[in-house]
């Protein structure tokens, strides 16, 4: 049995700023140990509002989809805040996705906005917990960023050592975690290495 995996997000999806290229998803990847083998797909798209991604996800996930259990990983970002979208309509474009995707079905995991330099943080904190509650209403596993990253002085160090909006090595690491951490070997049906 394959499984394959479709991750969808902006720019952080790609480890944009990352010096070893392996960006938070590389990382998870690496830590995930499951019988059968795991390919994953990152279709990342810089500044991508949700609106974007609800658009585009299905027609490129189906391009990489045919495996025996097909999943997808919904990485969002900030930049619903950077283009104007509202918050009703940043919750109902996650919860197109993740109802398109339960109806074929894909099992679906969603991973929150990360603080970011020059976004208003109350803003960040209030769409992340939108986003956290369409999740819960729906089921599917949640990472929050936001808020254990907020005030982490390592990631806010890493961010300031670059351009502030991409993390480097270290701030890719602290998100890898926070996905590992929050559902993620239950999901993808893999033994977690510090239960075993």
């Amino acid at each position: 049995m394959s499984t394959r995996v479709a991750v969808v997000g902006d720019e952080l999806v790609a480890g944009v700023g990352d010096p070893r290229g392996m960006g938070w998803v590389g990382r998870v990847v690496g830590r995930t140990r499951t019988p059968e083998e795991i390919e994953v797909y990152t279709l990342a798209v810089p500044g991508e509002t949700s609106t974007q991604l609800s658009a585009r996800w299905e027609t490129e996930c189906n391009r990489r989809f045919g495996g025996d259990d097909d999943r997808l990983v919904v990485a969002l970002g900030s930049a619903d805040l950077d283009h104007g979208v509202s918050l009703a309509r940043s919750r109902l474009n996650l919860a197109n996705v993740l109802d398109d995707a339960a109806n074929r079905p894909v099992a679906a995991f969603v991973v929150g906005p990360p603080p970011r330099a020059g976004v208003d943080e109350a803003a960040l904190g209030e769409l992340s917990r939108a986003f956290a509650d369409v999740c819960r209403r729906r089921r599917v596993p949640y990472a929050e960023t936001f808020e254990p990253l907020r005030a982490h002085e390592q990631w806010l160090a890493d961010l300031a050592a670059g351009d502030g909006r991409h993390p480097g090595q270290a701030g890719y690491g602290l998100l890898a975690w926070l996905v590992l951490h929050n559902g993620w070997y239950a999901w993808i049906g893999a033994e977690d290495p510090e239960q075993s």
